[in-house]
């Protein structure tokens, strides 16, 4: 979860929102609304690569293990926030596809 104590995001959110800023400039020198993806995912696969060169010097199961599962649990975590929220949003404004409401009853059924 991204919920550390306040005294480490304090240190770490200026650097963040630095990153943040130039990933938002290069990404519009694209001139493509996807480009931040990219820019993003390198990022974070950089940072992610540094840490455990630093830490470590060397790559282990075990770590390979931790970072799958915690880049796993980030993109659980915003698809719980954001993205079900969203959806639902979408549902109520455009209307369900009619085959969920058949499979739920079904399944209420037994």
């Amino acid at each position: 979860m991204p919920y550390i104590a306040p005294k480490d995001r304090k240190e770490l959110d200026p650097l963040i929102d630095q990153l943040a800023e130039k990933i938002v400039k290069q990404s519009k020198d694209y001139g493509n609304d996807g480009a931040f993806a990219g820019l993003i995912n390198y990022a974070c696969t950089r940072l992610t690569l540094k840490v455990i060169k630093m830490l470590f010097g060397q790559m282990r199961y075990w770590i390979l293990a931790l970072v799958r599962g915690n880049f796993e649990e980030m993109s659980f975590e915003f698809r719980r926030r954001l993205g079900d929220k969203y959806e639902d949003k979408q549902i109520e404004k455009n209307g369900d596809v009619d085959l969920y409401k058949e499979f739920e009853d079904d399944i209420k059924k037994g």
